[in-house]
């Protein structure tokens, strides 16, 4: 294509975390321009926020229902293609939902939406409309996570037996949320959240991880949830059984009260074969162990790659590579895949997180707070 693609944005306002780190994500590859936005839910915030991001006034909107009249009624040549979604969770069905209604593209932040009924509900809209949906897995966009993968496919690890999994936080050790604390507020209170906490903030990464690079499915879990801040109502922390549809067993911990830990999201995936661990805090390595051989270290443009690690990376061997490349990299296939629908060619395995992971992590969340309930018994993901 000889331009940019169009972003439309609804929330990221002045304040947000999640909302800066995606226009900064999008804009890496040079295939992305944000061109309007709804910010707040506040008009008076949202237009503060749009002309913070030196966007013109009439493109600053109210509300989502406002920017996607307006922008659909723009020129073909001026609207915007797609419109990313960046509020908390019990805001991510209406707007999704609109934007393929009314022909664009959407990218979400995950998870997809507040409930597993609205979600499943969403992919039936994503396949009706014909438009593209990516959900922000971020993790699944490092080099070294799809040298893992590729590993796995083709079969160098072997059967897959075992997987450990974690993702540990400890930002919500104390009841930061009755401090004010905007990050916090939302994602106790299950009116925003949903029914799962720390399942659905840190969850649905790990679940979706172990999927993304095993390529296998949980088929059941037995989960047994905490909830340790006082008074809180939704699951800040947790330990999970898995059992994969190959037969492989599987452990997941979560936490976001695990005292001094901060985002450590790591996994091992072990194979007759082979095994191999990757850890989000020190993404520049893949550590892989083998039978009667020795140890090897897979690092970005390092040799022996797959083709899948190094057209997703950027920057010079022995630099860091990190978090907002790896998101970069959901926006820059999304946009790939965007541009060809628009040039009328096709893609035949577009590699980005879409409708049917979301309904997964969604199915996830909900079969494990299932299984709390029931003293930890297994559960199906497949019953919910």
């Amino acid at each position: 294509m000889s331009r940019k693609l169009r972003m439309g944005m609804i929330g990221g306002g002045t304040g947000s975390f999640i909302g800066d780190v995606h226009r900064k994500a999008a804009s890496i590859d040079g295939m992305i321009e944000l061109v309007c936005g709804a910010f707040s839910s506040s008009a008076e915030k949202s237009m503060t926020s749009g002309k913070a991001l030196y966007l013109p006034e009439e493109r600053c909107y109210g509300s989502f229902e406002d920017m996607i009249s307006k922008e659909k009624e723009r020129p073909e040549s001026e609207r915007m293609d797609f419109v990313a979604i960046v509020t908390p969770n019990h805001m991510h069905f209406s707007p999704a939902k609109l934007a393929l209604e009314s022909g664009f593209h959407v990218v979400c932040d995950k998870p997809m939406t507040l409930t597993l009924d609205e979600a499943v509900e969403l992919e039936k809209i994503v396949a009706k409309s014909g438009k593209l949906f990516a959900l922000t897995h971020n993790y699944t966009g490092h080099p070294l996570v799809k040298q893992a993968k590729a590993m796995v496919a083709n079969g160098d690890l072997g059967t897959i037996r075992k997987i450990q999994v974690q993702y540990l936080q400890g930002w919500l050790s104390t009841a930061v949320e009755k401090t004010g604390q905007k990050q916090a507020s939302w994602r106790v209170d299950p009116k925003r959240s949903g029914i799962g906490g720390a399942l659905g903030d840190i969850g649905t990464h790990a679940e979706n991880l172990v999927e993304y690079i095993t390529g296998l499915r949980i088929n059941e879990l037995a989960a047994d949830l905490g909830r340790f801040g006082e008074g809180r109502i939704l699951d800040d922390d947790g330990n999970l059984l898995l059992r994969m549809e190959n037969g492989a067993k599987g452990t997941m911990s979560i936490s976001q009260i695990a005292l001094g830990e901060e985002n450590n999201l790591a996994i091992k995936v072990y194979g007759e074969k082979g095994s191999l661990e990757w850890h989000q805090e020190n993404p520049n390595q893949l550590i892989t162990h083998w039978l009667e051989q020795p140890v090897k270290v897979f690092t970005p443009n390092g040799n022996d790659l797959y083709d899948e690690a190094l057209s997703v990376s950027r920057i010079p061997a022995g630099h860091p590579e990190g978090y907002l490349e790896a998101f970069a990299t959901i926006y820059k296939n999304f946009a790939t895949h965007v541009m060809a629908t628009l040039e009328e060619k096709i893609i035949e395995k577009p590699d980005y997180p879409t409708a049917k992971d979301g309904v997964r992590g969604m199915k996830f969340i909900y079969a494990a707070v299932e299984s709390d309930k029931n003293n930890a018994s297994w559960t199906k993901m497949k019953e919910f």
